[in-house]
């Protein structure tokens, strides 16, 4: 059962700023980091992942910028576990930081010879530090799918004792399926007194099916990132997630989905990576409808064929006249232009349509229709 109490509501905490620019070839200068923070703000995402403030330089002047707008979500900066780390986040005036620590045989070894003892000490003491400067401390358990359950948990535990307010479960790698998450992170939220969160990768295209898990399995919090944008494969899509749990758990996030078209396309943008025409809730063709099928469907009722309002989400329905198209659509479309056609000159216009989308690889425009009705009218007129 989804748990979502007034205490601990279910929240997104988005990464856009932080996971999101780690994707290769993204780099987000000062204005578009604080452009992006502002729009998620202004659409009333709860908390904003702002950077890694121990980069210095451009990246902790971004993250100061930020933290000086005074927006209404709350900001976190990400760390690791290193005293230096924090002390950079607080010269940004963050009062809340994250802070990672590897959790996984693999990562252990990795980032400390496999000396999980050390790693624990090292963290404690951070959290100390942390705590001892008057923030607020959340700590991530990176690569949480591939770590041993037992030392999962009490690695989380002890991160519960030692003062920390909440804990990510990290799909790093973008392994698991949904009934894994929901197994694994059920394990934790039914033994942890503090919020777990969800950190998903979509290396295997199952980010947003497993933050979903996640949160139907306990979890009180979600990274999300516009567009999905991230490291690799990107993580779970803040307007996939948003929607999904809205649709499908009629639980309002508090997000202003109005707005979510105009974010992504910001984002894109900032990041130059265009949106992909098929990705759900922000892509082009979300609500466009070409198939004869479809599009008759749809003008008798929408919700034949649609999962939700296209105005739930910015968008605006849309027909496409192409290959798939009928009659009932080429009708409609020409009715807009005060064309009205007999049956045969319907099926002419049809047939060359079909044939044009073909060598084009794509719809036709409007003019490109209109200038297709003087020819199928000569033909039966000679005929």
């Amino acid at each position: 059962m989804i748990k979502q109490t007034s205490t601990h509501p279910i929240q997104i905490n988005d990464t856009t700023l932080r996971d999101g620019e780690q994707a290769a070839g993204v780099a987000f200068g000062i204005e578009e980091k604080v452009a992006i923070a502002k729009f998620l703000d202004a659409i009333g995402v709860q908390e904003l992942e702002v950077g890694i403030p121990a980069m210095g330089q451009e990246e902790a002047q971004a993250i100061t910028a930020i933290a000086n707008l005074g927006l209404n979500a709350q900001l976190l900066g990400w760390n690791r576990a290193v005293i230096s780390d924090i002390q950079a986040s607080i010269a940004c005036g963050l009062k809340r930081v994250h802070i990672s620590i590897p959790v996984s045989d693999i990562q252990i070894a990795a980032k400390f010879q496999g000396r999980w003892r050390a790693m624990l000490e090292q963290l404690r003491d951070t959290i100390n530090f942390a705590l001892d400067q008057g923030l607020t401390v959340m700590v991530g358990g990176e690569d949480s799918s591939r770590a041993d359950d037992d030392f999962l948990l009490d690695a989380a535990q002890y991160t519960q004792e030692w003062g920390a307010s909440r804990f990510r479960f990290c799909d790093t790698v973008g392994i698991l399926d949904p009934l894994t998450t929901y197994q694994k992170v059920q394990n934790l939220a039914s033994v942890l007194s503090i919020p777990v969160e969800m950190h998903t990768h979509n290396d295997l295209g199952l980010a947003t099916a497993n933050a979903l898990a996640g949160i139907k399995a306990g979890a009180l919090s979600v990274n999300t990132t516009v567009n999905g944008v991230g490291e690799r494969a990107g993580n779970a899509a803040l307007e996939e997630v948003v929607m999904a749990v809205k649709r499908i758990y009629g639980i309002r996030l508090g997000v202003d989905t109005k707005h979510l078209r105009e974010l992504s396309r910001l984002v894109a943008r900032a990041s130059n990576c265009p949106v992909h025409p098929w990705k759900p809730i922000v892509g082009q063709n979300t609500f466009a409808h070409e198939s004869g099928i479809h599009a008759h469907g749809v003008m008798k009722d929408p919700t034949t064929y649609e999962p939700f309002d296209p105005r739930e989400v910015g968008w605006e329905r849309r027909f496409i006249v192409g290959k798939h198209s009928g009659r009932h659509l080429l009708n409609k479309v020409l009715g807009q232009y005060g064309v009205i056609l007999d049956a045969s000159d319907i099926q002419s216009v049809l047939d060359a349509i079909r044939s044009w989308s073909v060598q084009a690889k794509r719809d036709l425009t409007p003019e490109e229709i209109l200038s297709l009705v003087p020819q199928a009218r000569k033909t039966h007129a000679v005929g």
